[in-house]
């Protein structure tokens, strides 16, 4: 069963290695989850893995070295970096001695204890039980024995592992429809803001990048803050005034972080549509962080898997002061890239200019000219039509005059390759406002 960490516990962490790259990076951010979860971390293991042992994950020789860790300092939880199978988990404890949780364990721990809204304690208890679904027979010998045994009860008769098996089917089918209940309001609410024709931003990013502080700073929120993974589970929706572009709706999602469960993902799928719903996204970046461009990567692909990686983005770099020679500034995109403003949210600098580059972003601000396509370029041209920028056309010899109207940040996106016939249209537009 599940058991969720107790504050106080004793834990080694075990930090597999498959390469030598960025192992005290990995190491470090998994005490930190492990801290989030309530754990007190008594001592770091680190095993290098060539192959994976089938039954317990590491091999013999690390195992009798982190019982003697544990022991050592009297550890009463293990925790290891990975995901592991309900065997390789189930051995370990028999071997240990004690509780182990593998990565996935540890996160949807942390994520119990933080989700504050209806919604968010439902889209967890999901992912827990479906987690939970294959760790029934984590060595509790009762769960064999069968149901009876009193007058009027013996024969055959059904398990307790298959009751309980039974049971929990059951309870996931009835989260998913209040999920679903949930869903059809949340959708609701989004077609009422789509019909007041307000633009939307959402704030996405690696987790304790600054989400939540960036959010406040903007909005005036009072959204929960602290240098923490996971500090924040519940979208928060605020409205941002004062933008030439006209007022605009901003939501602070769910940060993301390396390996993220699928379970966890596809249970706060209606939750992470925020991003998938959004105009914008501000994709939050901590600038002092080492290993920020493997942070962006690994954000984009949850992105890309809930169907909003192709959303345009702006790239804001919070936290510069604590990065040395590094000023606000706002760095225009190149060959397709995203923009990005480099802001700090604790101090206020660099706001206002992210401010300027978020309206210019948005659907308030148009594009209106009339432009020249050569007859080349009828793959752009049927993209511009796809997305109903076209107002009028007139073809000649020499190709396609064409009406647009379309909003600005759409025109980033549909012209973000670099092939010759976005370039020019993009210089034709430029010369028109």
């Amino acid at each position: 069963m599940f058991e969720r960490s107790r504050k106080g516990e004793r834990a080694l962490l075990i930090q597999p290695l498959d390469s030598g790259a960025h192992a005290e990076d990995l190491l470090q951010e998994f005490a930190e989850l492990a801290r989030s979860a309530g754990a007190t971390v008594v001592a770091k293991l680190t095993a290098r893995i060539d192959k994976i042992n089938p039954a317990t994950f590491i091999g013999s020789g690390k195992l009798d070295e982190a019982l003697l860790a544990a022991e050592t300092h009297q550890a009463d939880l293990i925790l290891v970096n990975h995901t592991l199978s309900p065997v390789q988990e189930r051995n370990l404890e028999r071997a240990m001695k004690r509780r182990v949780v593998d990565r996935t364990g540890l996160i949807l721990d942390i994520f119990a204890q933080r989700a504050r809204s209806h919604e968010g304690k439902l889209q967890v208890e999901l992912a827990q039980l479906k987690h939970m679904a294959t760790r029934l027979v984590r060595g509790w010998t009762h769960l064999e024995r069968q149901a009876g045994g009193a007058i009027g009860l013996r024969g055959p008769g059904e398990t307790q592992l298959e009751t309980d098996r039974r049971l929990l089917a059951a309870r996931v089918d009835a989260l998913k429809a209040r999920l679903a209940k949930v869903e059809v309001q949340r959708s609701q609410m989004r077609r009422s803001r789509l019909r007041n024709g307000v633009a939307r931003v959402a704030l996405v990013g690696y987790t304790n990048a600054g989400k939540s502080t960036l959010f406040n700073a903007l909005t005036g929120a009072d959204a929960y803050e602290a240098d923490q993974l996971f500090a924040t589970l519940d979208p928060t929706v605020r409205k941002l005034k004062g933008l030439p572009c006209g007022d605009v709706v901003v939501s602070d999602t769910v940060g993301f972080v390396r390996d993220l469960p699928h379970d966890l993902v596809a249970a706060f799928r209606s939750t992470l549509s925020e991003a998938r719903d959004a105009d914008l996204l501000l994709h939050v970046v901590d600038a002092s962080d080492p290993l920020c461009d493997e942070r962006i990567g690994q954000v984009d692909a949850v992105l890309a898997d809930i169907g909003a990686g192709d959303i345009p983005q702006l790239l804001v770099f919070n936290k510069i002061d604590r990065v040395s020679e590094s000023s606000a500034r706002l760095d225009l995109a190149e060959d397709g890239a995203a923009a990005r403003a480099w802001v700090s949210a604790r101090t206020g600098a660099g706001l206002e200019t992210l401010r300027s580059a978020i309206s210019s972003r948005l659907p308030g601000e148009r594009v209106r000219a009339s432009v020249r396509l050569s007859p080349m370029a009828g793959r752009l041209r049927a993209r511009l039509f796809e997305v109903g920028a076209v107002c009028a056309e007139r073809s000649d010899d020499e190709g396609w005059q064409i009406d647009l109207d379309m909003p600005l940040a759409l025109a980033h996106q549909v012209l973000a390759g670099a092939d010759s016939d976005s370039v020019a249209l993009r210089g034709q537009l430029l010369a028109a406002r």
